[in-house]
C-alpha cells in the first residue's frame, strides 16, 4: 500500500502523489525550447518531485533527450579544482546511467572521450560541452542541478558566465536546457554583489497545491484503502496549510498512519482537531526548517510580529533584504493587495510560538487572589467553557498587572498582548483538555484563536486597536466568521496601545450572532486607576 511522503522526494509507486500536471507540462515545454530555468522556492515544496518527473518523463518517452541530474550540496566547501573534478565524475556517470535506462550502448568513440577528458575550470567545462554535442547526432542534454546552492564561492560567478555563453552560442547547443534548482535565487548567492551573470534565466514558479490538488490526493488513498475524509476535513487541510506540500502531506500522514483510525470509519473534523493539534507541537523537519530560519536574525521578530498585528501590515518589497529572506524561507508571502502575509496558518502559530516567552513572569498573577479552584472555576456545572468569565478574568488580569506586562522579556510591545492572551488561554485549554489552533482570515492583522472543548466551537478574535472604524469593521468580520463556522457567539479582543485608552467591555448581536468585545489597554498611568466596571455593558 502506497503512503502518504514527507521525507523527501515522492514517488508514485510508493506515495501518493498529485500529478501536478499542468506545471510538469510547462517544464518540459521549456525543455524542448532550449531555455536555462530556474525554480527557486523554499525547502519541502515539491521542487526535486518535479524534476524528477521531468526527468524520468524525457529519459523514458523521449529519445532526443539526454537528462543529466546533478545536485551540488556536497560541493558547498570543495576548491575550485575539486568541485570540478567531482562534477566530471557526476557528468560521466550519469551520461552512462541515461544510456543504461534508454536500453543504449555508448560509442567507443564516446567511451574513450570521456575516459581521457578533464575538468578543470569553466574553460575546461565549456569546450567539454562543445565537444560531446559532437558525439552525439541529434541528441539534446537537459542538466538539472538541484541544490544549486551549495556551489563553491569561489566558482559560481564563472560557472554561470560559462552556461551564459554556452546559452548565446550557435547551435548545436551542450547542455541545450539546463535547470538550477534551489531555495536561494542566483541575485541572494551573494557572489559579487554584480550584475548577475546568469541574466538569461526564465525563472519557473511552483506554486503550493490548490484545494482541488490536494482533493486529488486524499482520493488517491480513499480509492485505494475506502476510507473517506470528510469535505470540511479536506478544506480544513488546504486551509490550515495553504496548500504547503510538506505540511498537506503531513497531517494526512497522521490521520492514516498515527491515529489508528478504523479504516472502516470516515475521518472527520473530530480527528482533524487531534491531527491538527499534533502537526502545530511536535518536532519535524518543516517546522525546524521555519523555527531555525526566523532565529537568524533578530529583526525577523520585530517584522513578523508587525505583520500579524496590523491590519496595514508591510509592504511585500522583495529590495528589502529582510523581508526578501522571509518570503525566500516560505515564511512570508504576497498578499492580493501587494503586502506581507504570513505563508499559513500553520506557520502563523508556530511563529507566536517561537517568540512568545516560555516564562512571561506574570503567570501567577493570571488568578485573583479569592480563586475557588483555580482555572476549573471557568467551566460551567455542566463542564463546558464559560467563555464570559474566563476572557473578564483575563482583562482583570491586564489590570492587576499593570505595567509589569511591559517587561515580559524580549517581546515588542505591539505583541505583549497577544502572547499574554495566547499563554494564558493556552495553559487553561491543556488543563481542561480542550484544543486550539489559530485560523488566520489574511494572513495579518487579526488572529482568530479557535477553542474546541466537548464537541463546543469557541471563537477568540484578537486584534490591535486602530481606531474606531477598524474596530466595528473587526466586529462585522468575526460575524461573517461565525457564520462560516456555523458558531452563535464570539469573542473579540483588542489590545489598545494609545497613551490614554479607555477600556471597554461590551455586547453586540450583529446579523444574529452574539458577539462580547473587549478594548483592554496595554499602557496604563496606575494600575488601580484603571475601573472596568464604569464601562462595562454587561
Amino acid at each position: 500500500m502506497r503512503r502518504f511522503g514527507t521525507t523527501g522526494p515522492v514517488y508514485p509507486d510508493k506515495n501518493y502523489v498529485v500529478s501536478r500536471s499542468a506545471e510538469l507540462d510547462d517544464f518540459i515545454a521549456r525543455v524542448k525550447k532550449g531555455r536555462y530555468i530556474v525554480i527557486f522556492a523554499p525547502r519541502q515544496s515539491g521542487k526535486t518531485t518535479l524534476f524528477q518527473s521531468a526527468i524520468n518523463l524525457l529519459t523514458n518517452q523521449e529519445q532526443t533527450y539526454f537528462p543529466i541530474p546533478l545536485n551540488f550540496e556536497e560541493f558547498v566547501n570543495c576548491n575550485p579544482s575539486i568541485f570540478y573534478k567531482y562534477l566530471y565524475e557526476d557528468i560521466c556517470d550519469e551520461i552512462k546511467y541515461v544510456f543504461e535506462r534508454k536500453g543504449l550502448t555508448p560509442s567507443e568513440k564516446l567511451t574513450r572521450f570521456l575516459e581521457n577528458t578533464q575538468l578543470t575550470d569553466a574553460f575546461s567545462m565549456v569546450t567539454f560541452f562543445h565537444q560531446l554535442s559532437g558525439m552525439f547526432e541529434n541528441k539534446r542534454f537537459f542538466i538539472v542541478i538541484d541544490e544549486f546552492e551549495g556551489i563553491p564561492q569561489a566558482v559560481i560567478s564563472d560557472f554561470l558566465y560559462a552556461l551564459r555563453h554556452i546559452y548565446l552560442s550557435d547551435e548545436p547547443r551542450c547542455p541545450y536546457s539546463v535547470g538550477i534548482v534551489g531555495v536561494k535565487s542566483i541575485a541572494q548567492l551573494n557572489y559579487d554583489r554584480s550584475i548577475s551573470p546568469f541574466n538569461i534565466q526564465d525563472e519557473f514558479n511552483l506554486p503550493n497545491f490548490t484545494l482541488e490538488q490536494v482533493h486529488e490526493l486524499l482520493q488517491q488513498y480513499t480509492e485505494e484503502v475506502g476510507q473517506h475524509f470528510e469535505n470540511d476535513v479536506i478544506e480544513s487541510i488546504h486551509i490550515q496549510t495553504s496548500g504547503q506540500p510538506f505540511l498537506v502531506n503531513r497531517l494526512a500522514q497522521i490521520l492514516t498512519d498515527e491515529m489508528d483510525i478504523p479504516k472502516t470509519k470516515t475521518i472527520t473534523m473530530t480527528h482533524f482537531t487531534k491531527a491538527h493539534n499534533q502537526l502545530i507541537h511536535e518536532r519535524n523537519t518543516n517546522i525546524d526548517h521555519l523555527t531555525t530560519n526566523i532565529r537568524r536574525d533578530r529583526r525577523f521578530e520585530r517584522i513578523l510580529m508587525r505583520i500579524t498585528a496590523y491590519d496595514d501590515g508591510l509592504p511585500f518589497n522583495l529590495r528589502d533584504d529582510q523581508i526578501s529572506e522571509l518570503a525566500t524561507f516560505g515564511v512570508i508571502k504576497q498578499g492580493e493587495d501587494g503586502m506581507c502575509e504570513i505563508a499559513n496558518p500553520v506557520y502563523f502559530y508556530c511563529i507566536i510560538q517561537t517568540f512568545k516567552p516560555t516564562i512571561n513572569g506574570l503567570e501567577e498573577n493570571y488568578l485573583p487572589e479569592d480563586t475557588s479552584d483555580g482555572f476549573l472555576d471557568y467551566l460551567s456545572k455542566t463542564g463546558h467553557i464559560d467563555m464570559n468569565a474566563l476572557l473578564d478574568n483575563f482583562r482583570d488580569f491586564i489590570a492587576r498587572s499593570g505595567f509589569n506586562i511591559l517587561q515580559v522579556p524580549d517581546t515588542p510591545q505591539e505583541s505583549v498582548g497577544r502572547h499574554l492572551l495566547l499563554a494564558y488561554l493556552e495553559q487553561f485549554v491543556l488543563l481542561v483538555g480542550g484544543f486550539m489552533h489559530i485560523e488566520v482570515q489574511t494572513g495579518r492583522g487579526r488572529i482568530d484563536l479557535l477553542i474546541t472543548h466537548k464537541q463546543r466551537k469557541y471563537i477568540v478574535e484578537t486584534k490591535v486597536w486602530r481606531g474606531e472604524v477598524s474596530y466595528q469593521k473587526g466586529l462585522n468580520q468575526l460575524a461573517s466568521y461565525l457564520k462560516s463556522e456555523g458558531a452563535s457567539e464570539g469573542y473579540y479582543v483588542v489590545f489598545d496601545h494609545r497613551t490614554n485608552p479607555a477600556p471597554r467591555t461590551e455586547n453586540h448581536e450583529i446579523d444574529g450572532y452574539n458577539i462580547r468585545s473587549y478594548v483592554i489597554p496595554v499602557l496604563q498611568k496606575r494600575p488601580s486607576a484603571v475601573s472596568f466596571d464604569e464601562k462595562s455593558e454587561d
